[in-house]
C-alpha cells in the first residue's frame, strides 16, 4: 500500500536520467501535479466542501482549507537530478541484493523492546548513557 504519489520521471531498473527525462519527465510533470493539487483545494474552497480539512475539534474547516490552498501554491516537489539518481541507485542496490533489507514487522518491534528493556516499559532513560 502506498500513501504518497510516485516520483515523476523515475523508472525501475535505471540508475541514471538524461536531461530530457529530468526536465520533462520529472520537473514538468511534478509541476502539473502540484497545479492539480492546488486546483483541487481551490475547488473545495469554491464549493464549500471543506469539512474534511479540520483535524482538531477546535479547528475551523474553512480557515484550514484556505491555509492549505495558500500553502499549496508555494509547494515545489521537484528534486535535484543528482538526488533522484541517488535514490534510483539505492533502489537498484536493494533489488539486486547489494544492500540487505530489514523488514519492519512485529518481530522487529519486539526485538527493539527486548533491546531497550525496562526503559521502554517505564518511559525512563539511563542517565549514565546520556553523559
Amino acid at each position: 500500500m502506498m500513501f504518497s504519489t510516485s516520483v515523476k520521471g523515475t523508472h525501475p531498473n535505471k540508475t541514471k536520467m538524461n536531461w530530457w527525462e529530468y526536465w520533462i519527465g520529472h520537473c514538468w510533470m511534478t509541476g502539473w501535479q502540484s497545479i492539480r493539487g492546488a486546483f483541487r483545494i481551490w475547488t473545495d474552497l469554491m464549493t464549500s466542501n471543506y469539512k474534511d480539512y479540520a483535524l482538531l475539534k477546535d479547528d475551523d474547516p474553512e480557515t484550514e482549507c484556505l491555509e492549505w490552498f495558500w500553502a499549496s501554491l508555494g509547494e515545489d516537489e521537484c528534486y535535484p537530478k543528482e538526488f533522484l539518481e541517488h535514490l534510483m541507485q539505492m533502489v537498484d542496490d536493494i533489488e539486486t541484493g547489494k544492500e540487505k533489507v530489514y523488514p519492519l514487522d512485529e518481530d522487529f518491534f519486539e526485538r527493539i523492546k527486548d533491546l531497550v528493556g525496562d526503559d521502554y516499559e517505564t518511559g525512563t532513560r539511563d542517565e549514565e548513557s546520556e553523559g
